[in-house]
């Protein structure tokens, strides 16, 4: 058997067709060894293998359409042909060198949770259809809740598909709380436009909830940023006097714990108390950053965040579980009812002292998507998470280090582990050009293979960004960084 292939079934055969659907335990069990095998691997090779390649899109095509499924193949092979597939045309997001998005490496305990989740499949609708899956993601919103600061015995919410989902349930929730006829009327109902607000370097998800809502994308006030790249609290101010003048109906304020282009966490507290003064809704989407928590050195950066009405964490970020898995923690149980609640013959009836999902919740249908977060924080504990976040944090200053001395300019300020960098030599050029340059640099970094990053803009201005989110990353992985980017700029010199 080769490190790169899996080993034949060699139990008995496999059955094909209706068969393969419930199979006997002897070609079952090969299946399962064949597929802990290409698990192995993958863990063990990793590292020396390529972060990506890129893709022939006719050649990936031709292989994926050669399967017609008109009739059955033999699973062996198209376990195979899929691995290599997959090894061959993806960026490996759980490569060491991989410092691009917020995509980790997933715990181990993560995958066997989503394995255990599939195969028994419970129905997460009902509470009657899966109490203990209900129950172990009630207790982990609970758990989480109460890192952030809100009472855990107040604490609402629901998993979600990631972040969109999660920010999408904080403005139905919001609507549905300053307007209660938004839920039976519509829009119309209103006394004006509603309108929301975010920092310019907010993920722009925004965009696509304002849409589903029907509030407009043009309801979405993308507010300027200070120096920092943080929300400009008085243009803010400003620009919430300016809708109310003008007639429309400012409705809530997000502010970002940890933006997706550097890695900032907006001035919580200032927005809370300026939420407050106009009388309007306070959300974070903390869907990166919001893990620090978990972190008692780190938990402070995150103050003010337990006076949001609502939170968004994203466990398929930082807290480094399979994708994906999402969740709107809030103290606010009864208006997430108002929003969601409905009812039906053909749900099971309601069982005192519990909820039903689906009437708290965006999905009706669900997977189990706690059960994997569950088991890593079981295992490694709190004081486990901690200890990577902060090593993730403690890697990230290393490469500032290693950065500035190889005469790069960061670019951002951030107690996360997200590091921007520019070429000082870009500085004086102009703004189209400086970006065409530093995605250069990305581009040669990226096509080598010895590492993913990304140009990005910040407030306008070109740069590169690299994250640590791996817990497989090491300061030698640092190091092949920094010499892979000097390397790109000598090659752009030359």
């Amino acid at each position: 058997m080769g490190d790169d292939a899996p080993g034949l079934i060699t139990e008995e055969a496999f059955p094909l067709g209706r068969g393969s659907f419930d199979p006997a335990s002897g070609p079952a069990d090969g299946l399962w060894r064949r597929v802990l095998e290409v698990l192995r691997a993958e863990r063990e090779q990793i590292a020396a293998r390529p972060v990506s390649a890129e893709a022939d899109v006719g050649r990936l095509r031709s292989a994926v359409g050669s399967y017609d499924f008109d009739e059955p193949a033999e699973p062996g092979v198209v376990i195979d042909e899929v691995v290599a597939l997959l090894r061959e045309s993806t960026v490996h997001t759980t490569h060491p060198r991989y410092f691009g998005l917020f995509n980790p490496t997933p715990t181990l305990l993560g995958v066997v949770g989503e394995t255990l989740a599939a195969a028994f499949n419970p129905q997460l609708a009902a509470w009657s259809h899966a109490p203990a899956a209900v129950e172990i993601e009630a207790h982990l919103l609970r758990f989480l809740g109460g890192r952030m600061g809100y009472p855990p015995g107040e604490v609402a919410g629901s998993f979600t598909s990631g972040g969109a989902e999660a920010n999408l349930t904080a403005v139905l929730l919001a609507l549905t709380r300053m307007w209660p006829e938004y839920g039976t009327e519509g829009l119309r109902a209103l006394p004006g436009r509603p309108v929301l607000y975010a920092s310019s370097e907010s993920h722009l998800a925004w965009l696509k909830i304002a849409h589903a809502t029907g509030i407009g994308r043009d309801a979405v006030r993308l507010v300027p940023v200070d120096a920092g790249l943080r929300m400009d609290i008085e243009r803010l101010r400003v620009r919430l006097e300016t809708d109310r003048d003008a007639g429309d109906e400012p409705f809530m304020v997000v502010g970002t714990a940890g933006t997706t282009g550097a890695g900032v966490i907006d001035p919580l507290p200032e927005l809370a108390d300026l939420c407050a003064e106009f009388g309007v809704r306070f959300h974070v989407d903390a869907a990166y950053g919001g893990v620090a928590a978990l972190s008692d050195r780190l938990r402070n950066e995150l103050a003010g965040i337990e006076r949001a009405h609502s939170i968004t964490v994203d466990a398929h970020k930082w807290l480094s579980v399979p994708m994906g898995a999402g969740a709107l923690l809030c103290t606010d149980r009864e208006g997430l009812a108002e929003t969601f609640r409905v009812s039906t013959s053909y749900m099971p009836a309601d069982i005192p002292d519990t909820v039903d999902p689906y009437t708290s919740s965006q999905q009706w249908s669900r997977r189990f998507t706690g059960l994997k977060l569950f088991l890593s924080l079981a295992v490694a504990g709190r004081s486990g998470y901690a200890e990577q976040v902060e090593r993730d944090v403690d890697l990230a200053g290393i490469l500032r280090r290693r950065l500035t001395d190889s005469d790069w300019l960061i670019a951002n300020d951030t107690p996360l582990p997200v590091v921007c960098f520019a070429d000082p030599a870009a500085g004086a050029l102009p703004s189209g050009e400086s970006w065409e340059h530093h995605s250069a640099l990305a581009q040669s970094v990226v096509r080598s293979g010895r590492a993913w990053i990304s140009p990005v803009r910040l407030n306008g201005r070109a740069a590169l960004r690299a994250c640590v989110i791996s817990h497989r990353t090491t300061s030698a992985d640092v190091d092949d960084l920094v010499q892979a980017v000097n390397d790109a700029r000598k090659g752009q010199r030359a």
